[in-house]
């Protein structure tokens, strides 16, 4: 942790002229860009266009300057909301554009905003052409409606004629036909009674009422006329084959005829009532059938008009919205951006006379030309005669971080500030991080094959990123693998690199250079079994190590887990004390610039040696004993040999707790040099040492110049009095000392109490000195996940894919066949996204937690300029999101 920077006025002092100004001036590359807080003064009629050429320009940041004023109670209100409804009328005509599968013509201009007397024509137009394009909306709908109508009459007269013509064919009887229900036969009667019967058998007129219902509700409908005129009428029914287009929602939907026979006005005014409840519509059916074909000739003839006036119709539907298709993107371009300047207009103050607008904005010092030159444009394109005014202010207020990205950085940047945001001016890990993230992704994921694998998937989507960049995919994961396809590339050619140093390849070797091992007299050896390759027998071995990687010899050693472990868990602790060792280092760059001295002695110089004298000395040892102790040369003594070689973890534990090392009496020492004992007591009392320095050195210092600088106002106050009572004239040379130098303590903030220092300074020394030993550990998540992701390898290779290369014959073409399509989809689904995912989360989590907090505060806020690009795109992304 470190503590929280303000950015005002900076003391100088004893940092003017030093080594400390040479950092002052670093590149936005490794620190956020320089900023200003900015005083605009823009005439009214040039307001509009400047604030539009700033946005194109999209360097420049605008502070809301009526934070109190509700948003329907500001200037240009009335603008936003005609902006608004124009908005509102280009989406319509996009969804209808859309419906009938018209492409938008989109030429990847970007249109300047208009002038505000052009919103008037744009109005006009958007106005003219909703209100025609609706009305012939509500014609087409109007017509669809009769068409509709018109059809279901057709098939209402083709259906009932076949009805009525099976009743012609049927015999003639004293009782009408019966509505059959399955369920409930036995309660059937008929729809003449017994008296009717006795009164001399003739058959009454029956009445009857015919229409169209949806088919999914005939069952229903069926069961409720049973049950509402208990079996006195008669249903038949008939499908309608061809789905019929409903004119309000332009669905396809399923229906069926229906005729139902009744006795009487009661039983009529139910069945109408029970057809109106389901929402059937009834169409007229004459009795006579003549009249039906009359009526069937007539509503044909009705048809074919309406089909010539409906394709007429949709004709000149088609011809609007094709031409508002040219340009509709670039209206929606126009209008946003509208928007935005009576949006960003509303920011602004008025002055007294109400023909000045004041507004205050964060620019980058480096682009103030820049912006003079864009405001100066937009005073000529307004025609006003009065230059807009921009003046630089004094603030203690912290400025925003604005970090200079491109297509290559912008994804590395963007991995940093998920974490937090930098601190304004502070060390930007971004940079850095475009080496260091993938290095240590491919520590984890080494495999030449795999890391081919996702560098030919990012170099592809690098080369077709413009095409791909076009489509504008509204699918979340793909814009995530888009976005850091400059990673995913990075980190498959650095996995392909660790691959070749580890030699391996799915999970085999390459015998590039020749193995430096032999076997002599390989047909008696195999019969022995196990055979030991000594180094020290020149037949064995050239005395030479192979020449880049490890030797192929070792993916046929029984003992090549415990070698590859050996050697990757000292590689990651080396990789993790040097990167974290590179954070520290950081921070004097940190304070440097700060000008931050007592930084600098109480907490950079301390840290630096706990981490050297400790866990950097351990690095050493290691070297050392790669040095010192060969397996090939020939001690009889044992005394440099591989057995007296000491382990490095305990002789670091017994350097803590101050023990001696057990050696072997053979060996003659545990000491890898002279006078180790020595300079391991030295290191250690001097990284205990660091600890209260850490701890108690800047607060005392703070405390001491809190001290002093209340004595010196003590003593100017006194002087003052005597001023005031006439003894002037004494000396008071002494009393003339200027107050001493916070060191970088409250740089015009209130003060902070000493007791927060204290408990913050304490919270500080503890995460250090525990997060030395932990982080250290943490890195060796490197040697974990590289041991998993080669053991994964190696056990699909030998269950799935090798099983396929032992079958001879014909059948081993069809079993590999299969077997490589089932390795091959492992291998991408598991080892490269899975595996890949994994190691990727553990690198994130080394740069944030263990480098990042060697330095980095993180808790600025970013530079959100006013940018029409910006809020084009935020647009484009919402809408795909909707």
């Amino acid at each position: 942790m470190s503590r929280p920077l303000s950015f005002g006025h900076w003391p100088k002092g004893d940092f003017e002229g030093s080594v400390f100004d040479k950092f002052a001036d670093m590149g936005s590359l490794f620190r956020s860009a320089e900023m200003t807080l900015c005083q605009l003064f823009l005439q009214s009629e040039a307001a509009y266009a400047c604030v539009s050429e700033l946005g194109e320009l999209g360097l420049v940041q605008f502070r809301d300057l009526n934070p109190d004023v509700n948003a329907f109670q500001r200037k240009f209100v009335n603008e936003v909301r005609r902006c608004d409804e124009m908005e509102r009328k280009l989406r319509y005509l996009e969804k209808e554009i859309k419906k009938d599968g018209i492409p938008m013509l989109d030429t990847g201009e970007n249109p300047e905003a208009p002038q505000p007397r052009e919103m008037i024509d744009l109005e006009a137009t958007f106005e003219k052409l909703e209100n025609e394009l609706r009305e012939v909306n509500q014609n087409a709908e109007a017509l669809k409606r009769n068409f509709l109508e018109l059809t279901e009459l057709k098939q209402i007269l083709r259906k009932t004629q076949v009805f009525f013509d099976e009743a012609e064919r049927a015999p003639t009887c004293g009782s009408a036909p019966q509505m059959a229900d399955p369920s409930r036969e036995e309660e059937q009667v008929t729809l003449l009674g017994e008296e009717g019967l006795r009164a001399g058998g003739q058959a009454l007129k029956l009445g009857f009422v015919a229409g169209v219902i949806l088919r999914e509700r005939i069952p229903a409908f069926e069961r409720m006329l049973w049950r509402a005129c208990r079996g006195n009428v008669f249903l038949r029914q008939a499908e309608i084959e061809t789905p019929l287009e409903d004119p309000s929602s332009g669905d396809q939907v399923y229906k069926s005829v229906f005729i139902i026979f009744f006795q009487g006005d009661q039983l009529k005014t139910r069945v109408k009532k029970i057809c109106e409840g389901f929402r059937a519509t009834l169409y007229p059916c004459p009795e006579a059938p003549a009249d039906r074909r009359e009526m069937a000739m007539g509503v044909m003839t009705r048809i074919e008009d309406l089909n010539t006036v409906l394709g007429q119709t949709q004709d000149h539907r088609h011809r609007v919205l094709v031409a508002a298709a040219k340009n509709i993107k670039n209206w929606f371009v126009k209008v946003r951006k509208i928007k935005a300047i009576y949006h960003t207009l509303n920011l602004f103050n008025l002055d007294v006379t109400q023909k000045c607008l004041i507004a205050e904005c964060w620019v980058p010092v480096l682009d103030l030309e820049n912006i003079q030159l864009a405001l100066r444009r937009g005073t000529e394109r307004s025609g006003s005669s009065v230059p807009p005014i921009l003046n630089r202010m004094d603030t203690l207020e912290d400025p925003p971080t604005y970090n200079h990205t491109n297509k290559f950085t912008c994804g590395f940047q963007t991995l940093i500030d998920s974490y937090g945001i930098a601190a304004y001016r502070e060390m930007n890990p971004a940079p850095y991080t475009i080496i260091t993230f993938p290095f240590l992704f491919a520590v984890m994921f080494g495999d030449l094959g795999h890391g081919f694998l996702m560098a030919l998937f990012g170099a592809w989507m690098v080369l077709k990123e413009k095409p791909l960049a076009a489509k504008k995919s509204d699918n979340e994961i793909w814009n995530i693998f888009f976005g850091g396809r400059y990673i995913i590339l990075l980190m498959g050619l650095f996995s392909m690199y660790t691959g070749i140093i580890y030699n391996d390849v799915f999970a085999k070797s390459l015998n590039i250079f020749g193995s430096s091992w032999y076997i002599r007299n390989t047909s008696i050896h195999l019969q022995n079994g196990d055979y030991t390759l000594d180094p020290k027998v020149t037949r064995n071995y050239e005395g030479y190590p192979y020449p880049i990687g490890m030797d192929p010899v070792w993916q046929l050693a029984s003992n090549k887990i415990i070698f590859q472990n050996s050697f990757k868990m000292k590689i990651s602790i080396i990789l993790g004390i040097i990167h974290m060792l590179f954070g520290v280092t950081m921070s004097l760059f940190n304070h440097m610039y700060f000008k931050n001295k007592l930084s600098i002695i109480g907490e950079f110089i301390p840290q630096v040696i706990f981490l050297v004298f400790l866990f950097f000395y351990m690095v050493l040892l290691m070297f050392i004993k790669w040095f010192v102790y060969f397996a090939n040369i020939e001690d009889k003594d044992f005394q440099v040999g591989t057995r007296c070689a000491p382990s490095i973890l305990i002789t670091f534990i017994n350097m803590v707790l101050n023990k001696n090392t057990p050696f072997d009496k053979k060996c003659g020492s545990a000491n890898m040099f002279d006078g180790q004992l020595g300079l391991q007591k030295f290191l250690f009392v001097c990284a205990v040492i660091c600890i209260p320095w850490m701890l108690i050195t800047k607060p005392i210092v703070i405390q001491r110049n809190r001290k002093k600088t209340a004595q010196f106002a003590v003593n100017h106050q006194q002087m003052q009095s005597a001023t005031e009572n006439g003894d002037a004239e004494q000396p008071m040379h002494n009393n003339t000392a200027q107050p001493p130098a916070m060191g970088g303590g409250g740089h015009g903030m209130e003060e902070e109490p000493m007791g927060e220092i204290w408990i913050h300074q304490g919270i500080h020394t503890i995460e250090y000195v525990l997060g030395s030993v932990s982080h250290t550990a943490s890195y060796l998540r490197l040697w974990a996940l590289s041991l998993a992701h080669s053991q994964l390898s190696e056990v699909l290779w030998n269950m799935v894919l090798s099983k396929g290369l032992k079958v001879e014959g014909w059948a081993g073409g069809v079993v590999l066949y299969a077997t490589f399509a089932f390795w091959a989809a492992l291998t991408v689904s598991i080892l490269v996204l899975m595996e890949g995912l994994s190691a990727f989360l553990h690198t994130l989590r080394l740069h944030w937690v263990e480098f990042q907090s060697k330095f980095y505060i993180g808790t600025g806020y970013g530079f959100e300029p006013f940018s029409f690009e910006i809020i084009l795109d935020s647009a484009s992304q919402s809408k795909e999101e909707v």
